[in-house]
């Protein structure tokens, strides 16, 4: 992790830390600090336990305004999705956290950046740290921003799953999504498509349908229980 890749990850949570320090230990994964105890290297796990607090607190703020005639039990269920462990991996890698995490030679040879409890983890450490920084308000906006979509998705159920899967794409600038017909079959009155849709080349999602657009709407439904669950 360097001062670009700070500036960088900054950029992404649109906020600038006063105090760097608290970022680069929401960064810091337990087994990279056990390894460099002597430097004083502290791990993220108490800004972990933080975090996770003001992110329930700030998502149910979120959802009281903006569903208001939501019942609680579904308040609670909505809340619990936007919060859990996917979700949050899904976010880290929308930020690009992995690239920025400092680990332990272990957890690195194990493919530790890109383990979703490590990214979920490291993502309610930096809300942990954008909050002790700078208050309640950059961590409202980075929830707005990430966090309202998949909100709104989940509530509404929407059907044109497309839309949706574009949007949240759409997140992160330059990137190539594309649906693919790997199969055709049957006589002209009963056919049958199936699709595969890419994002930057690899497959997210397949699915199948009577017509290439159901058969696209379906692989996007897929393609979104990586993003939404």
């Amino acid at each position: 992790m360097n001062d670009k890749q700070l500036h960088g990850l900054e950029e992404k949570l649109g906020y600038s830390f006063k105090d760097t320090e608290l970022l680069k230990s929401a960064l810091t994964h337990s087994s990279f600090a056990n390894e460099n105890k002597k430097s004083g290297a502290t791990s993220n796990e108490r800004l972990e336990f933080l975090g996770d607090s003001v992110l329930g607190m700030t998502v149910a703020v979120l959802i009281y305004k903006g569903k208001t005639e939501m019942p609680e039990g579904q308040m609670t269920k909505l809340r619990a999705e936007l919060v859990c462990e996917k979700s949050l991996a899904a976010l880290a890698i929308t930020l690009g956290l992995g690239d920025c995490l400092l680990l332990g030679r272990g957890e690195e040879k194990g493919r530790g950046r890109e383990r979703p409890s490590i990214l979920a983890d490291a993502v309610e450490a930096i809300i942990a740290a954008m909050y002790l920084d700078g208050g309640f308000n950059p961590v409202k906006r980075l929830i707005k921003k990430h966090l309202a979509l998949r909100m709104d998705q989940l509530d509404t159920g929407s059907t044109d799953h497309k839309t949706a899967l574009q949007e949240i794409i759409q997140e992160k600038p330059g990137q190539i999504l594309g649906y693919h017909i790997i199969d055709e079959r049957g006589p002209d009155h009963m056919k049958s498509f199936t699709v595969e849709v890419r994002l930057n080349g690899i497959i997210i999602g397949e699915g199948s349908g009577k017509s290439k657009k159901e058969a696209e709407q379906a692989a996007a439904k897929t393609a979104l229980g990586v993003f939404l669950k």
